[in-house]
């Protein structure tokens, strides 16, 4: 699995499921376009359904429940995770990301297009909130 990098400053959900799915930003965000999600709406990044919704149009099974972390270990294979967790005017954001444990390596695909490298090993650096587990 491959890092896609968002291309607007708020479109990390949409690269995320870009990721997952396997296609471009451009494709992605022509779905979720059509689907009435955007990169500009702030529910992108303060709720989980615009996502969720994405994903399914994608054909990707994601659990219907958001997973405390508790560590790298105990994660599954394939997850969606929210980083960057903070509360702005009583209101949660986060910045998505994808983990992928993939023939013994584990990485974090992170999408912000000012990384040096979008494949992510600094695990000590990087601090989850949440996650919800891919089925698929």
């Amino acid at each position: 699995m491959e890092p896609v990098i968002q291309e607007e400053t708020t479109g990390c959900g949409i690269a995320a499921s870009a990721a997952l799915a396997g296609v471009s930003y451009a494709e992605a965000k022509r779905k979720a376009n059509a689907l009435g999600v955007y990169a500009a709406d702030t529910a992108l990044w303060s709720e989980t359904e615009h996502v969720r919704k994405l994903l399914r149009e994608f054909g990707i099974s994601v659990s219907p429940k958001e997973v405390p972390f508790e560590s790298w270990e105990r994660l599954p294979d394939k997850a969606l995770m929210a980083i960057k967790w903070r509360t702005e005017r009583s209101k949660p954001f986060w910045h998505w990301v994808v983990f992928v444990r993939e023939g013994g390596e584990a990485k974090v695909l992170d999408s912000k297009k000012a990384l040096k490298s979008n494949v992510r090993r600094d695990f000590g650096r990087i601090k989850p909130k949440w996650y919800i587990e891919v089925s698929n």
